[in-house]
């Protein structure tokens, strides 16, 4: 009977040879103590290869409703068909990927919605982010073209003020809505993180329509607290009436309001290298000497590839063409390269939706930006 040794020769990358070798993929799933390990690697790679139809199942669960369907209660195909339009025979495959998923549960025919899509449906902004995959589909229908820089990315038309302007009324409403939604998770998540006491005025720079600043009203009511984003954006801001509002771009500077803390929240990793930068000498400029810079954003594993950051949002920033998921230590050298101090890297629990970074703007580094 062959053996492991049998099968691959001793020497330099002896692990992946074994793992590449059919021969001992066949002998180690006769082996009891490896057949889990052989069959869960087997499970994880057609995971992988079979991403793209889970994703389009996903989006046909959003777009159909089904999952707020079985919110109201348990149900079987035929029912379903008919409320959703979609032929039985049909539907039936969708309902059972969806089970297969996690999404839905199934007992006998009928299906029921499970912990996990209760779950999804509780998530601010996450239905209204998968139906905007449709453009993030289409500028990966070409990969190779994609990944080589030869295509001319729709999502890049998608959020027009990362080219440096503000697009028409309606392109700003688009934003602001999807920002808006989304926004609010990673808000509980910053300030979950970030301590506010002692600071007097906040400036939420790239704060679209305020949703992290609602936020930091319900943490801590008595800090003053300014809006900073395009005008067309600060325009449609749902915030109480003593939050100022400052419309401007940050390309021609950062408003010196009076602020000691200022925060970046899912705009930094909107840009590239050049303009990152460039914003926050901004912010070091505006900041007093000792005020605080809080930069929240999801950020690259680095040297540790975080398996959520460094596949959604690498690609997504780069097909936004100025964009770019940095990681945590990237940022720090920044932030140096910026003048800050203290850098402080917090332990985050959910890549996923966002990590934090802190740092101190330094002493004899004040310079105002923008006349008053």
């Amino acid at each position: 009977m062959a053996t492991s040794d049998d099968l691959i020769p001793p020497g330099p990358g002896w692990a992946n040879r074994l793992a590449g070798s059919r021969r001992f993929q066949a002998w180690a799933a006769r082996v009891p103590l490896l057949r889990r390990l052989v069959r869960a690697e087997g499970a994880a790679i057609f995971d992988i290869m079979q991403g793209f139809v889970r994703s389009q199942v996903l989006m046909a669960l959003v777009e159909l409703r089904l999952m707020h369907m079985l919110a109201e209660g348990p149900g079987n195909a035929a029912g379903l068909s008919v409320r959703c339009g979609v032929p039985v025979a049909r539907l039936s495959v969708l309902l059972q990927a969806g089970a297969a998923l996690g999404l839905l549960r199934r007992r006998g025919a009928r299906y029921a919605l499970s912990r996990r899509g209760a779950a999804f449906l509780a998530v601010p902004g996450l239905e209204e982010m998968v139906r905007h995959h449709r453009v993030l589909y289409a500028d990966l229908s070409d990969p190779q073209a994609f990944f080589r820089g030869e295509t001319d990315p729709a999502l890049a038309r998608f959020w027009p003020y990362v080219l440096g302007g503000g697009g028409d009324a309606e392109a700003a409403a688009r934003y602001s809505r999807l920002m808006a939604d989304s926004q609010a998770l990673v808000a509980e998540e910053t300030l979950a993180q970030v301590s506010l006491r002692g600071h007097r005025h906040l400036m939420d720079v790239g704060g679209g329509t305020g949703a992290f600043l609602r936020a930091v009203r319900g943490r801590a009511p008595d800090l003053q607290l300014t809006l900073f984003d395009l005008p067309e954006v600060v325009a449609q801001a749902a915030l109480p009436g003593d939050v100022a509002r400052r419309g401007g771009s940050f390309r021609q500077g950062i408003p010196d309001v009076g602020a000691d803390v200022i925060s970046l929240v899912r705009v930094l990793y909107d840009h590239d290298d050049a303009t990152a930068a460039a914003l926050l000498r901004a912010v070091a400029q505006a900041l007093p000497p000792g005020g605080r810079l809080i930069l929240s954003e999801p950020m690259s594993g680095g040297a540790r590839p975080d398996p959520q950051v460094d596949v959604y949002f690498s690609v997504y920033t780069l097909a936004m063409r100025t964009g770019r998921t940095r990681s945590a230590v990237d940022i720090a050298g920044m932030l140096s390269d910026a003048q800050f101090r203290n850098i402080r890297i917090l332990r985050s629990y959910r890549t996923f939706v966002t990590c934090v970074v802190m740092a101190t703007a330094s002493a004899g580094h004040r310079i105002r930006s923008v006349e008053e």
